[in-house]
């Protein structure tokens, strides 16, 4: 049987950083095979591939370190969130910009405006890398959307980059059904080894329903709000609305007058 490791020959091995293992231990995803004092633990070698597989889970976005905890508890591996990371990660590197970088500066230089672009960093939307804060793949491709939208007319007032929050906030739901659906009905019923095949086919799928689906709800939507706006409008144009306004109009101003009276005895 393999010797025992310290946490800092733990996190060599395994090429994570010693921060990082610690935190993993805090959230209870490694713990110590035994401990010698208050402050020495040692660790068994076998935890090396599990630090690996879910700090690579980790960095692809793909699961929070809760649901990778249950994943790992549940099974004794990771080997099927880790194909459908890979799955899902070429098939988006397909539609990612391609190899294309900009800097900060020359996004700057193109007309970005420097607090929207430190918005859109802080939520984690475009983050600019290296010494030089280069953007790169979806990053850079939304603030290209973004400009493009600008230069088009689309001004600051008519879409306002804090309505991605908005987006953000149902895109948020619609990812959550597209992970369920690869891990409630995808894994559960695939073919050992081919779980990363279907994982691709599942997300090529779900991104043109996305598109289609949209296009669909578009115009039917649009008639829907516009005719409740109407019917709200028709409503209180009715006979009975318009002498309720007008009983509550006078005890509004004789309100205000008193108010302005008031006002003119303090001055």
């Amino acid at each position: 049987m393999e010797e025992l490791l310290k946490i800092g020959e733990l996190a060599r091995r395994a090429k994570v950083p010693l921060a990082t293992v610690k935190h993993y231990l805090r959230e209870g995803l490694i713990r110590a095979t035994r401990k010698t004092g208050k402050t020495m633990s040692w660790y068994d070698p076998a935890l090396v591939e599990r630090l690996r597989a879910i700090k690579e889970l980790q960095e692809r976005q793909f699961l929070p370190l809760d649901v990778i905890r249950e994943s790992i508890d549940r099974d004794g591996g990771a080997s099927d969130d880790l194909a459908a990371a890979d799955a899902i990660a070429k098939v988006l590197a397909k539609h990612g910009g391609g190899g294309r970088s900009r800097s900060r500066e020359e996004v700057l230089a193109r007309g970005a405006n420097a607090r929207e672009l430190d918005w859109l960093e802080r939520l984690g939307l475009a983050v600019p890398s290296g010494p030089d804060r280069r953007y790169k793949g979806d990053d850079l491709a939304l603030l290209v959307t973004l400009a493009a939208a600008r230069r088009e007319g689309i001004s600051a007032e008519m879409l306002p980059f804090s309505i991605l929050d908005r987006y953000l906030a149902a895109l948020r739901a619609l990812v959550a059904v597209e992970l369920e659906m690869f891990r409630a009905g995808v894994f559960p019923h695939a073919q050992a080894g081919d779980v990363e095949r279907l994982t691709t086919v599942a997300t090529q799928l779900s991104e043109r329903l996305v598109v289609l689906l949209r296009r669909k709800l578009l115009l039917p939507t649009l008639a829907r709000v516009a005719e409740e706006e109407s019917h709200a409008r028709s409503k209180s144009d009715r006979p009975g609305v318009r002498r309720r306004v007008r009983r509550l109009r006078p005890a509004a101003n004789r309100r205000r007058a008193g108010h302005d009276r008031r006002r003119e005895s303090d001055d």
